[in-house]
């Protein structure tokens, strides 16, 4: 599949999972190889995953989505060091830990997630965000710059 994408030389590939049913050995392998294929033809992704630290290995920016609307956008290392959004926390508190010491507190959002096709007033996250506010359940939050090139869609920042 990668080849035949290649063979057209394009600027800009979506890749929406492309690791998800891989074994493990062979992600990595296939990650080094979009790495290596990213460098050599000047490509830019757009790298749709579920799976943070792998957005970590190969993204510059990071875009975090919650039923269909993005929450938060910021570079890569500004978003694993500074997330503001509860969603985006709940996201990293996801990626595994290599050695107990690193474990800390995880949140782990309560109830289901909403129906993108019904999806709740206000703010999406509202529903199983523990920080509810007044107006997140009224009026959807705006995506704002909170600081250099880190948007944010929430009333708590």
């Amino acid at each position: 599949a990668i080849a035949r994408v290649l063979v057209i030389r394009p600027d800009f590939i979506v890749a929406d999972e492309p690791l998800s049913m891989l074994d493990v050995s062979v992600r990595s392998a296939i990650l080094r190889l979009m790495m290596d294929i990213k460098t050599r033809f000047d490509l830019t992704y757009l790298f749709i995953t579920h799976d943070l630290a792998v957005a970590r290995y190969i993204c510059d920016i990071i875009a975090v989505m919650y039923v269909g609307k993005i929450v938060e956008i910021a570079p890569v290392e500004l978003l694993f060091r500074n997330a503001l959004h509860p969603y985006t926390r709940a996201l990293l508190d996801a990626i595994p830990v290599a050695t107990p010491e690193e474990r800390h507190e995880r949140f782990l959002p309560k109830g289901e997630v909403p129906s993108p096709i019904n999806p709740p007033p206000g703010c999406r996250f509202h529903p199983r965000c523990p920080f509810l506010l007044p107006p997140c359940q009224e009026v959807e939050p705006e995506l704002k710059e909170i600081e250099t090139n880190h948007y944010v869609a929430c009333y708590l920042v």
